[in-house]
Formats: structure tokens, C-alpha cells, sequence
């Protein structure tokens, strides 16, 4: 077969992964230099998404803002106005945050949740709207090359797309991950996520409609919140259990609402009938890989990655969509202005060492936060006392909600 070549552009951008991450960095780039080619290449034959719920903090929902999709996030989000902490076993409620407009005063923008597949929308949406970015599906690449000052990806149906540089986006099981840093494949973390959305109409009326109501203890925890303006309930519960000899590699399966009842055993009545009021349910054994250790797993010459392709987020501190937003938006933020020409390789290299600490971080204190929940004995103890003393001060996150952090004025934390 001979050999076709696509092109970027030898100063333009490719972008490998059409999911929350490279969505968003195609959208970051076409905002900040609309001069700039960009390509995004997405191996599925159609953009899709998975259908559950994520959280938004308030750093992500700025991001959002300002590329200008705060209006459509509007009309297709939903705005809780408090969090609330209850134990599993018993119902009992052991702390609480004000959302709605106490986040909006702390931090200048709100606390959302919306469906995956919204978010993926408004973000897909905005780049077709708009001009200066090619997207492509039925594109899988293979590997990724320097040479002679430009990137070449190269595809299984021996196609070439040519660029000044490439940001990896495919995700946790990203195998350009792989090539390019050679730290093998993500690892089972021993937790499993259920996953489920029921009409709001039809939740138990125990239910809070207008919260995020996280549910600990020990070895789970669960969390709902609304999703599409308020209309449905997602749910989601984490549960320690080994992986299935038996069950294919991947993150998405079919599960049975009896075995997520056997799982979770004896909880409070309120949380067992909102688990069989889901019609069905989707199982996601949770991979990922250790916090970031450097700058070199952001980028490399003329090769970033960015989203869970470099720092797969645990979900107990709901920041896997807004690190993906922030990484897009830090590197936009790091761009020259038009017409000039951009040194790919010294911004890769600044935004590297920019962003890997705030990740790592992230990641860490999810990890942990992991432990917590899921704690038992003295630990869970000591973890529920702590909420009913301190409440607010401890659920309340001043470092992240407040950014993400502005280069150009100097901030990286």
C-alpha cells in the first residue's frame, strides 16, 4: 500500500484522542491561536462517550467560562447546593459543605455535575462551530516519531499525519503512553465502580434532589448527585473486589444489580433502595499508575500527553474531567500571541514543569482520600468524629477549587 500523508501543518498542532482531553485541548489551541492548524485524531468510528455523571469543581467550570461555554453549561448541568457526608452503615449524616452560591462567593464560579456525554458535547459542539480544527475518526495511531522538526503519527492503514508537535490524549490505556515513557500498562487498583442513572422522577423521595450525598464505609462508598438539569440521578458506588479471571481487559461491563447488593452488604435503607431503584448498571474496575513523578511524564521534545494518558485520577476527589480542562487550558494560556511563530518544543517544556506538581498532587490526595472513605475500625472513627468537629473545613478544597493556577501571573500552585 502506499504510503498517504495528512498534514497540520509543520507549525501546527496534532492532537490523538477525541474524548474530554483532547476535545479540550483542540478547543484551548482553536480559542487562544485560531491561526494555528490543529488536527485531532480519534481511533472510534463516531465521537462518543460513556454514559455517567462527573462532578465539576469550581476550577473546572472557569475553565469552561472562559472559553465561552458557560451559557451552554447553563442549560445542561446541573448546580448542587451542598454536599453531604453520611455513613453507609447507618444513614447517620457526618458533615456537609454549601455549594450553589457559597461556592460561587469562595471561589467566582459554581459547583456542577453533569452527564459525560454533555460535557463531550458542549465541547465537540464548540470546536465544530468554529474553524481551524480537522477532526478525524476511524484514525488509529500507532506510533509516534520525531524527525527533522516535526511530528509524524503514524496510523495502522500506513497514513502519516505531520505536525510541529502532538499531544497524546487517548486515555488510561494510552499504548503511545507506553511507547513513549516505557512504564508498561496501568495497574488494578482493587476497587470497582458500579454505575447508574435513574430518572429523577423515579428515585426513592428519601433522595436528595439537590445535592451531592456521599455515603462512606468501610471498604465502599457511594456517591448521587443530579445530572441534565436536574431530570436524572447518578449514582455510583465503589466497592473492593478482585478482578474476574474470566472478564475481558477494559474498563466498561455489563454488571448485575445482585452482585453490587451482595457487595455493598448491610447499608442503611435509604441507600439500598435508591441501588434498586436503578435499572441497570455498568461495572468499571478502576485502573491507574502511581502520582506523577516529574515534568518527563508530561512531555517530551515535541510530545506532550495530557488528561488520564499522563495522570490517570483516582474518582474520590471527582478531578479527572477538570485536571484534563486545566492541563488544555495552562497550555493555551503559555502560547505567544499571533502571528508569532511557536517553539513547540520550550512550551511542551514549560507547561510540563507548570503542571506535573498540581497533578501529582491531585492524584496523591485522591489516593488517599480512597483510604479514607473506604476506612474501617479506629480509622473510620476517627475519620467520622473529624467531619463532625470540623465539617466545612475539611471538605472544602481552597487549593483546587480556586484554580487552576495562572501562568502567566505567576501562580503554580
Amino acid at each position: 500500500m502506499a504510503l498517504t500523508m495528512g498534514r497540520a501543518g509543520a507549525a501546527g498542532l496534532l492532537v490523538v484522542g477525541g474524548g474530554m482531553a483532547g476535545l479540550g485541548a483542540a478547543l484551548a489551541l482553536q480559542r487562544a491561536r485560531p491561526d494555528v492548524a490543529v488536527t485531532l485524531l480519534e481511533q472510534a468510528p463516531a465521537f462518543s462517550e460513556v454514559g455517567a455523571g462527573i462532578q465539576l469543581g469550581p476550577n473546572a467550570v472557569r475553565v469552561l467560562q472562559d472559553w465561552g461555554l458557560g451559557e451552554a453549561l447553563q442549560r445542561v448541568a446541573a448546580f448542587p447546593q451542598r454536599l453531604l457526608v453520611r455513613r453507609a452503615p447507618d444513614g447517620a449524616t457526618v458533615g456537609e459543605l454549601a455549594l450553589g452560591a457559597a461556592a460561587q462567593r469562595r471561589y467566582g464560579a459554581p459547583y456542577a455535575t453533569i452527564h459525560r456525554a454533555d460535557l463531550h458535547g458542549l465541547l465537540l459542539g464548540a470546536l465544530q462551530d468554529g474553524a481551524g480544527v480537522a477532526l478525524y475518526t476511524g484514525q488509529q495511531v500507532q506510533r509516534l516519531q520525531e524527525r527533522d522538526g516535526e511530528v509524524l503519527a503514524v496510523g495502522g492503514d500506513e497514513q502519516v499525519w505531520r505536525a510541529g508537535a502532538a499531544l497524546v490524549a487517548d486515555g488510561v490505556w494510552s499504548a503511545l503512553r507506553r511507547q513513549l515513557l516505557g512504564d508498561g500498562a496501568p495497574v488494578f487498583s482493587g476497587h470497582v465502580a458500579y454505575r447508574g442513572l435513574l430518572p429523577m422522577a423515579a428515585a426513592p423521595a428519601a433522595v436528595a434532589r439537590d445535592a451531592v450525598v456521599a455515603w462512606l464505609g468501610p471498604r465502599l462508598h457511594g456517591v448521587h448527585y443530579p445530572v441534565r438539569a436536574g431530570t436524572w440521578l447518578n449514582v455510583v458506588v465503589v466497592v473492593e473486589e478482585p478482578l474476574p479471571q474470566d472478564e475481558a481487559p477494559g474498563w466498561d461491563h455489563v454488571a448485575q444489580r445482585v452482585r453490587l447488593l451482595q457487595a455493598v452488604g448491610r447499608v442503611d435503607g435509604a441507600l439500598r433502595d435508591l441501588l434498586e431503584a436503578v435499572p441497570a448498571w455498568r461495572r468499571w474496575p478502576l485502573f491507574g499508575r502511581a502520582p506523577m513523578r516529574g515534568p518527563h511524564e508530561h512531555a517530551r521534545g515535541r510530545i506532550g500527553l495530557l488528561g488520564d494518558a499522563a495522570h490517570p485520577m483516582r474518582p474520590y476527589l471527582a478531578q479527572g474531567a477538570a485536571m484534563a480542562l486545566e492541563d488544555a487550558w495552562t497550555l493555551a494560556r503559555l502560547l505567544p500571541p499571533a502571528p508569532q511563530p511557536i517553539d513547540w518544543p520550550a512550551l511542551l517544556r514549560r507547561w510540563a514543569a507548570l503542571r506535573w506538581r498540581r497533578n501529582a498532587r491531585v492524584q496523591a490526595r485522591a489516593q488517599r482520600n480512597g483510604v479514607i472513605f473506604h476506612a474501617a475500625g479506629a480509622l473510620r472513627w476517627g475519620r467520622d468524629v473529624a467531619l463532625a468537629w470540623l465539617g466545612a473545613r475539611l471538605l472544602d478544597q481552597p487549593w483546587l477549587y480556586a484554580g487552576p493556577p495562572d501562568p502567566l501571573a505567576g501562580d503554580t500552585a
